[in-house]
């Protein structure tokens, strides 16, 4: 196996050079080592701040196919300062025990590499590292009346290690990179009800109220109670055995965190946290795109260092896209080179990298609805009147202004673009997925992949009906009963 250390400065760079290549963030972005499953990379970049180039070499090797630490997952899960605070009973019951001899309130461990330079910490460190897996991490813990609790974990760049602690890395590191085989991420399981969780305040959520009544009969029918649920309701997740999630999904807001404490306890949950993650994310959904050889517009990952290659490569006009856009937000078309500099100059403000891709004028885009490898739905999406997006935003309003629709039986929309919407939604998981298409001139393209796609009455539920929530209700009874060992 292969094996990469990646840095912000090579010339640095130190630790564990006889066990593995070092390589620039920048040379990683840049290009592939090749390889998949069997390359490992160990992302040691000095942040991992969502979007930060950090974030970026996680995702990217995910979407490569090689075994990166940390996971896109882990770096979410550091960045949610409330999701860090909940650990496993059996995580809880170490930190109890490793820091009962501690006399003040306060207290803060170092992790390198999964240790601790206390013996007397040894076994903590490494089942924290299980739980986070990071190069380098911290985590502060606060004594209250029922023990001590986590409060932070973050992680740490390299000039944050004391200089006592130097020589104990070197050590740690050592031993590290030298091993074969890496812990897999820690999932936990605890403990059947049915929670739909919502948003009130959305103006456009994926579901109307008929649907949500649609989909809590079909729940119902499967023998579920169901309870509507909403963002304050995070620490009763473990009252239910399943989650259905029905708010727009995004990766640094509560529904990434209801999906990730839904899978920590043991809960079915459609959508799965790794699928909004991926999903979310423009940039790996073009690699591991690309990687699959499965056919999109021309594409570009556009960073600061190659703005002036792309339109050389794509031309005018040309589609830009923030990586975490949805609903045509965050998405523009760029027609002069003026407006092109504009635009990548905005959007590289906020984000280290951005999709371009060449722009293919069409009257309306394929929906297919895939849920767990299976089409549930097609359906034709309309561009906006005197418009090249499905969504205009542009008007004074709340609301944008969509296109008309039309829905579809599966056998009725073009083999390819089923086919392409199934082997495209495979790369992503076996949840409820909505793969958008672009079909001109024989030409079938995907142009998204989205996670919890709207299911609206009269719309999307068109041909199958009832049949609709019924699959989704059936699917989460599968995996309920899967969990709870018994014979669906």
């Amino acid at each position: 196996m292969k094996r990469f250390i990646v840095v912000d400065d090579p010339a640095a760079w130190t630790l564990g050079r006889e066990s593995a290549q070092v390589i620039s963030v920048s040379d990683y972005l840049g290009a592939s080592p090749g390889g998949g499953a069997r390359v490992r990379i160990f992302n040691l970049a000095g942040s991992y701040r969502y979007q930060s180039r950090g974030y970026y070499v996680s995702l990217l090797a995910e979407a490569r196919g090689h075994k990166v630490i940390p996971a896109v997952r882990t770096i979410q899960e550091l960045n949610a300062s409330s999701l860090v605070r909940f650990l496993p009973s059996s995580l809880d019951e170490r930190v109890q025990r490793s820091l009962r001899r501690i006399h003040s309130d306060e207290f803060s461990l170092s992790v390198y590499f999964g240790e601790n330079v206390a013996s007397q910490h040894a076994r903590l460190a490494s089942a924290l590292y299980q739980a986070y897996q990071a190069p380098f991490l911290r985590f502060r813990f606060r004594r209250g009346k029922a023990g001590w609790s986590l409060r932070g974990v973050r992680a740490l760049a390299l000039e944050e290690i004391p200089a006592s602690h130097l020589e104990f890395v070197q050590a740690a590191a050592r031993r590290y990179f030298s091993r074969k085989r890496y812990p897999s991420e820690r999932t936990d399981r605890s403990q059947h009800d049915l929670a739909i969780l919502l948003d009130p305040a959305e103006t456009e959520p994926p579901s109307d109220r008929r649907a949500i009544r649609s989909f809590i009969q079909a729940a119902r029918r499967e023998g579920f109670s169901v309870e509507l649920i909403g963002r304050a309701d995070y620490h009763r997740l473990a009252e239910f055995d399943a989650l259905l999630i029905r708010a727009t999904t995004g990766v640094n807001d509560f529904t990434w965190r209801f999906a990730r404490r839904a899978q920590a306890e043991g809960i079915a949950v459609i959508d799965d946290p790794d699928s909004i993650l991926r999903c979310a994310n423009k940039v790996y959904l073009a690699e591991v795109l690309k990687a699959a050889r499965i056919p999109t517009p021309e594409t570009l990952i556009v960073r600061r260092d190659n703005r002036a290659q792309v339109l050389e490569v794509l031309g005018l006009p040309c589609v830009l896209k923030l990586p975490d856009s949805s609903f045509s937000k965050g998405v523009v078309k760029a027609d002069t080179a003026e407006e092109f500099e504009t635009h990548t100059s905005q959007m590289l403000a906020s984000s280290d990298l951005l999709i371009a891709q060449e722009y293919i004028p069409t009257e309306f885009d394929w929906r297919i609805g895939v849920l767990e490898g299976r089409p549930l739905f097609a359906c034709k999406y309309f561009m906006a009147r005197g418009h090249w997006k499905i969504y205009d935003w542009d008007g004074k309003g709340e609301r944008p202004v969509s296109g008309d629709w039309e829905t579809l039986a599966i056998d009725d929309a073009p083999e390819d673009v089923v086919k392409t919407a199934l082997d495209a939604a495979a790369l992503v998981g076996d949840g409820f997925y909505g793969v958008d298409l672009k079909r001109v001139q024989g030409r079938t393209v995907v142009i998204e992949i989205n996670d919890n796609p709207s299911v609206e009455s009269d719309v999307e539920d068109r041909v199958l009906g009832p049949e609709l929530y019924a699959a989704v209700a059936r699917a989460l009874r599968r995996r309920v009963e899967a969990r709870l060992g018994s014979v669906a």
